[in-house]
């Protein structure tokens, strides 16, 4: 029997450079899509691996902004795709733009088939290899802890890693609350990790990113024939992750008529597909996330009382990026040297300008933004280290900051940030840290202690 070719999705609103394209890639089962709709319709049903985006589709032919909307939804429902856009003269920023919201790479226009050929070789190599070491930590890391899979040094989020690590052996449903881009998706997994369910599904949907006419069939699934389009009977997500966990990430965007359904399923640990009359059992845990205040919606009557306690037995509030000092440059550091080994070999370490920088940033974007402008930097570092152009930043004004009254409180608060930073820049290690600080070690230790700061 032959072995099935990989799937490729091409985004391309030109009829003859889509026949091009299906022509040249005979390697792989090509499917086409010339608009936003048929994009995402293609993912959810062919689920392919990389995509080749054109920014520019209708109704915004000569624009990016129906380009950018395929890639954020790409991004929000299957963010482990490869999606390699478009850009032509002239567009490099936009580029540049889509690397940062998550894109894997980017080809010049007027296409270079060969050139194009190796970026979608290479992109489907890595998912390749991204998608075997996930199976292999899956494997061997089964009585992994939350903490140990994190890349931190922060007392906040330890406290954090450890509600996890005692919540999940049990079957309660649990609410994560934090700001976007802050690892709420992987908290939820390792919530899964943890419990008994790991050998269960681990399902995960935004219900942000999905029309509100298309996410009860997402949810619940469908049977065939109750609406037009449905050619077969298809399984829900809730359905999918029997056994084990479904991640509702975004749970406040769920429409008030959706949230009576998902009440239900909450309370009798049954579903039934749209258009089904049969009642389907289903043991599935719930794991949600929103940055959003549920309290205040349901003041508003925009989410339901009762189906908020249904989901926040355990509420566990995640700290942002700028709450956890030091934890910048450590994920900083961890993530360049992950997209150095991919793209650029030759980027090594940060310069000192760019660590400053990012120790000082506020990070609005969280790890999220941290990811992105770090894999952009090492695209565009053209040495061995990453300067603070190559991440874009530039110092802030701290003119407007907050001013601590009590001068105490301010110099212990100053103290804290600065051997924390001073401990992620140099990985630990004391010697180091108590030079850079211009104290000796002694003091070093007995500052450790005052703080009840762990090495």
């Amino acid at each position: 029997m032959a072995e099935a070719k990989p799937k490729l999705l091409i985004v391309e609103d030109d009829e003859g450079l889509q026949a091009q394209l299906k022509w040249t890639y005979d390697d792989f089962d090509v499917v086409i899509a010339g608009t936003r709709e048929a994009a995402l319709a293609s993912l959810r049903s062919e689920e392919p691996a990389v995509v080749t985006l054109d920014l520019g589709l209708p109704p915004d032919p000569d624009g990016t902004s129906e380009g950018f909307a395929v890639l954020e939804a790409i991004m929000a429902m299957k963010p482990d795709t490869k999606v390699i856009v478009a850009s032509g003269h002239g567009a490099r920023e936009s580029a540049l733009r889509a690397v940062e919201q998550g894109a894997y790479d980017f080809y010049q226009k007027p296409v270079d088939i060969d050139t194009l050929g190796l970026i979608v070789q290479r992109a489907y190599r890595l998912h390749h290899i991204e998608s075997e070491n996930r199976r292999l930590a899956e494997k061997v890391g089964e009585d992994r802890t939350v903490l140990g899979s994190m890349v931190t040094a922060a007392p906040e989020m330890a406290k954090v890693a450890r509600t996890i690590e005692r919540v999940a052996p049990t079957n309660v449903s649990v609410m994560l609350l934090g700001a976007s881009g802050t690892g709420k998706e992987l908290l939820a997994r390792g919530v899964h990790d943890c419990s008994g369910r790991r050998q269960g599904a681990f399902v995960a949907i935004n219900c942000a990113a999905i029309p509100e006419n298309l996410l009860e069939s997402e949810l619940f699934g469908h049977e065939k024939g109750a609406f037009t389009g449905a050619v077969k009977t298809t399984e829900g997500k809730i359905e999918l992750a029997d056994g084990g966990t479904l991640f509702l990430d975004e749970v406040g965007d769920i429409p008030l008529s959706l949230q009576v359904k998902l009440l239900r399923f909450l309370q009798e640990r049954t579903i039934e597909r749209i258009g089904g009359r049969k009642p389907i059992a289903v043991d599935t845990r719930i794991v949600c996330a929103t940055h959003q205040n549920l309290e205040s919606m349901i003041g508003e009557g925009t989410f339901r009382e009762d189906l908020f306690y249904r989901l926040a037995e355990i509420v566990v509030k995640v700290p942002t990026l700028a709450e956890r000092p030091g934890d910048a440059v450590l994920l900083a550091k961890h993530f360049m040297a992950r997209f150095a080994k991919e793209m650029n070999p030759q980027v090594k370490s940060f310069a000192p300008d760019a660590l400053a920088a990012i120790d000082s940033w506020t990070w609005p974007g969280n790890v999220r933004e941290l990811e992105n402008r770090v894999k952009r930097a090492v695209i565009m570092a053209e040495g061995k280290q990453i300067s603070v152009e190559d991440l874009d930043l530039s110092q802030p004004d701290d003119g407007g900051a907050d001013i601590a009254l009590n001068l105490k409180a301010a110099r212990e608060q100053a103290d804290r940030r600065m051997i924390r930073q001073a401990l992620a820049r140099t990985e630990g290690n004391i010697s180091n840290t108590a030079k850079l600080l211009g104290i000796s070690r002694p003091t070093l230790y007995d500052l450790l202690k005052q703080y009840d700061l762990q090495t």
